[in-house]
């Protein structure tokens, strides 16, 4: 009997189908800036445990230096920009084992100004992947472009020569973005800065816009009215900026005001740009174009709870976010009207870093715990808890299919779900 090969080679080509679906469901997301590819800390793509375990185990850990600024994660390689002494460290290691592909150190002295002492030399900025580059910005404020292959340096942009020091009092924490070709981030001092456009290939400027000092907060890229714009929280005021251009659309008075910095991130929703800032409270803004140009209209201000450093997250409908009132508190808004739905008890923290995913929020707290909390609104409560360092935790975590990546006070750690 003539033997038939088609029952073997189907299953042949079934089990192909089957490992090629079982390898991309396991892949890792790509984190490639502050918050993540779309700046909002939303994770969609990760394979999340059925059931919180637990305990956690470190499966690696470095050390990679002091900073603020996020691991990121690309092609299974994990990306640090950290201090160590006098140098700023760039830094490639190996997802699976914590090996060390390269690392690249820039000599960057910095005297840190009064009262900001305990939150150290930076770097404070995240840096962002794209385009094949490494794009880092020190707290002095140079952006560097490196080759993510090797970390070797492509190009170095600075502004000291038009603003004599080129960072605020207590040095850069906006952390730069890529648009299509163009990296965009405010350089300057409290005085003065500008908002710039560089060529991602080549470091060349395509266009600055404005006169205004720089503050701690990061730019985004938003969509009004079928616009694409970047939203830049300066020193003095909320603008938005069209990307091919550079050409100023709007601006909403918005001041630092004495002590009260202007360093949270704004948080886009459904045409909003909600707005948080230090003993000011949340407001919601609105721009809307109109036949003879752009207004903003602001739908409603809240005064119950306000963001001193900590960026909020939305999850589906709602704002989730940290207050420095009471001593720190979690809190939840609606925010169509600004009502507080839920608030945890105070005295929580000094800063919170948020992720969120479907059905669940992740906060790390600066203390070294890191809560899941169920993204219920005003029914919100603790579904698990972590002790991921004994030192600070100010950068921002990445959440991975079975773990998290966190940068603490000096170390880079793998956490995993099990200790398999």
């Amino acid at each position: 009997m003539q033997n038939n090969p088609r029952p073997f080679r189907w299953a042949i080509a079934i089990s192909a189908i089957y490992l090629c679906l079982h390898s991309a469901s396991a892949a890792e997301p790509e984190w490639t800036g502050w918050l993540g590819p779309n700046r909002n800390g939303w994770v969609s793509d990760v394979k999340l445990p059925q059931a919180w375990p637990d305990a956690i185990q470190p499966r690696w850990r470095i050390k990679v230096g002091a900073g603020y600024g996020s691991p990121l994660l690309a092609d299974g390689h994990v990306y640090q920009h950290a201090r160590q002494d006098d140098q700023e460290v760039a830094w490639c290691v190996d997802l699976d084992t914590g090996n060390i592909r390269w690392l690249q150190t820039e000599p960057t002295p910095f005297k840190m100004g009064g009262g900001g002492e305990q939150h150290g030399k930076g770097p404070k900025s995240c840096p962002v992947l794209a385009d094949g580059r490494l794009f880092t910005m020190s707290i002095t404020g140079t952006l560097i472009a490196r080759e993510i292959e090797t970390g070797n340096v492509l190009w170095k942009r600075d502004y000291n020569a038009r603003f004599a020091k080129s960072h605020p009092y207590w040095g850069v924490s906006a952390s730069p973005i890529v648009v299509d070709n163009l990296v965009i981030v405010h350089f300057g001092n409290d005085e003065r800065g500008t908002l710039v456009a560089l060529d991602t290939a080549t470091g060349k400027e395509v266009w600055t816009q404005g006169t205004e000092g720089t503050s701690y907060s990061s730019p985004l890229l938003a969509d009004f009215a079928g616009v694409p714009q970047i939203i830049d929280w300066n020193h003095n005021t909320l603008a938005g900026i069209e990307v091919a251009t550079g050409k100023l659309l709007w601006q909403q008075p918005f001041p630092h005001e004495g002590h009260n910095q202007n360093m949270p991130t704004p948080t886009i929703h459904q045409g909003q740009i909600l707005l948080g800032a230090e003993n000011r409270g949340i407001h919601s803004f609105e721009p809307q174009q109109k036949n003879d140009g752009w207004l903003v209209k602001e739908n409603w201000h809240q005064p119950k709870v306000a963001l001193d450093m900590s960026t909020a997250v939305m999850n589906e409908s709602l704002l989730y976010g940290f207050s420095h009132y009471n001593s720190g508190q979690l809190f939840c808004l609606n925010p169509d009207n600004g009502e507080v739905l839920w608030q945890s008890r105070g005295r929580s923290g000094q800063n919170v870093t948020f992720l969120s995913v479907p059905g669940h929020i992740l906060a790390l707290i600066d203390n070294g715990e890191l809560k899941v909390l169920s993204a219920e609104g005003a029914d919100t409560k603790l579904v698990a808890s972590y002790r991921v360092a004994e030192t600070s935790t100010w950068a921002p975590p990445v959440l991975l299919n079975d773990g998290f990546l966190i940068k603490d006070r000096d170390m880079l750690t793998r956490w995993t779900f099990s200790d398999e």
